[in-house]
């Protein structure tokens, strides 16, 4: 088909009630054409992966976790009368935003100027929950989404059934949409890569290799020898906090430079790529072996830093279609609509990004096409925008890799597209301008410089006060061009 059907789409399934399905249910709003929209989320309450519960998660990851074709996520077993779902999710004790306040925020939310420059979890969460307020009404808490089809139908539209279950009550719904919107992230099925030996390694010591999705805290790795797997922003900073207790120096392992230097210091240390875990049968003192060939002995706890893959087990009928390795979703144009049935869309799907303002660019461009305001091109031109990104990015996981000011380019052009409706209606996303520019191209510097500061650097408020002043270095500029040496 890949093309949108001529008939009113009047009804719409959204999968998450994290910060994009919440954004994605409030553009869908203000078209004010829809007759049906639904929330469908798992967990007790809105925020997504941004939802923490203190206790490190005693649950089993496949080692190694190459697989994405996970089954359904199911609620951890408490005994401590807590009535909440819980789900795993990748939060942990002293994370902070790793993107400054002035740039993280929804168009339509500003974050208060009197907090800290780089948030805390524990006020995102409360910012995603004030956020989702006036759409709560739309979402169905602690119900499961199961199975996802696309019916047939006389009008040769088809639509989607969506089967779900209350994980309280264990009362099955099925429920036909002219359209869904799967808004549910992919910070789920952690990925652990196969390297030579890990089976074997993890069959003779476990417990020692986990994954950064179950860190909670550094105290769990108090006085152990610790090898820190991948250098991202989470990595990093996980890498960092573990050095408060452990045995020095912690071995980062990085297969390329890392984007904040800062965090490299004296309690830790890079390494290369682990190249095999050594067989226990015949060295039985936890050793790996680096690329560069020298071994470490002895180890106590090997921390995975490494990712996630993408997984829908809710579409079995579509996952080969859509996944393959887990590293990317096949067929999607512009990251967001399912090529041959765009009444399907995917949001949130690129990474090293402002999630949250990119959100609301998705969602002004998949409210205004789903109310027929926008137009799509055709299917034949859709697919050649996925082959044209294939050649440029490759179709793993760089595909939805956005670096280099790419996402805010990105960001844009939806602003522009958006743009070309009638502005009296619906909602529109800011468009970013040449100082959030300046500032994404220095995000790292900017981290880096709150670092330093330690535990003074929670009482900055603005990048000004690290040294980062946009409208000095404009001025600068302007001077320089009007008198070039």
């Amino acid at each position: 088909m890949g093309s949108l059907p001529p008939q009113r789409i009047r009804s719409i399934a959204i999968i998450g009630a994290g910060p994009i399905g919440v954004t994605a249910a409030k553009f869908l709003l203000a078209e004010q054409c829809f007759e049906k929209i639904d929330i469908y989320e798992q967990q007790t309450s809105a925020g997504g992966a941004w939802n923490y519960f203190p206790t490190r998660p005693v649950t089993k990851i496949s080692i190694p976790q190459t697989n994405p074709n996970q089954p359904l996520d199911k609620p951890l077993e408490k005994d401590d009368g807590d009535e909440r779902l819980i789900f795993v999710t990748p939060m942990y004790d002293h994370l902070i935003s790793n993107i400054p306040k002035s740039i993280i925020g929804f168009s339509d939310k500003p974050l208060p100027p009197d907090i800290s420059l780089f948030p805390s979890r524990e006020f995102i969460l409360q910012y995603l929950e004030e956020y989702a307020e006036d759409v709560k009404h739309l979402i169905k808490f602690h119900t499961q989404v199961q199975d996802i089809q696309l019916k047939p139908s006389d009008t040769g539209r088809g639509s989607w059934q969506v089967e779900s279950q209350d994980l309280v009550t264990k009362k099955s719904s099925s429920t036909s949409y002219d359209a869904v919107a799967i808004c549910n992230g992919h910070y789920s099925v952690p990925y652990i890569p196969a390297i030579p030996g890990i089976e074997e390694w993890d069959s003779a010591f476990p417990g020692v290799i986990s994954h950064s999705k179950l860190y909670r805290s550094p105290e769990a790795f108090r006085e152990k020898k610790v090898i820190v797997i991948g250098n991202s922003s989470s990595g990093s900073d996980i890498a960092s906090q573990i050095a408060t207790t452990s045995l020095h120096p912690v071995l980062v392992s990085i297969r390329s430079r890392p984007l904040i230097p800062f965090l490299v210091s004296s309690a830790k240390v890079e390494v290369s790529e682990i190249a095999e875990f050594l067989s226990p049968r015949s060295n039985n003192r936890r050793a790996v072996r680096f690329i560069d060939g020298t071994v470490e002995e002895n180890i106590d706890a090997i921390l995975f830093c490494t990712g996630y893959l993408y997984s829908y087990p809710f579409l079995p009928s579509l996952r080969s279609d859509l996944i393959t390795d887990g590293f990317r979703v096949q067929h999607t144009y512009k990251h967001m609509f399912y090529i041959p049935h765009p009444t399907l869309a995917f949001l949130g799907l690129p990474w090293n990004i402002l999630p949250f303002p990119f959100g609301e660019a998705q969602s002004a461009v998949l409210a205004r096409l789903w109310s027929s305001r926008l137009s799509l091109p055709s299917e034949q031109a859709m697919l050649a925008w996925e082959e044209e990104r294939i050649v440029a990015k490759g179709s793993g996981k760089k595909f939805h890799n956005m670096k280099s000011l790419e996402d805010l380019k990105h960001h844009n052009e939806l602003y522009d597209w958006a743009a070309q409706t009638d502005r009296k209606v619906g909602k529109m996303p800011r468009r970013w301008g040449a100082k959030e520019f300046w500032i994404r191209e220095r995000l790292y510097a900017i981290k880096a410089a709150f670092a330093e500061k330690g535990e003074e650097g929670r009482e900055i408020k603005t990048i000004e006060e690290l040294g980062f002043d946009y409208e000095a270095w404009r001025r600068e500029r302007e001077r320089a061009e009007d008198n070039p040496q």
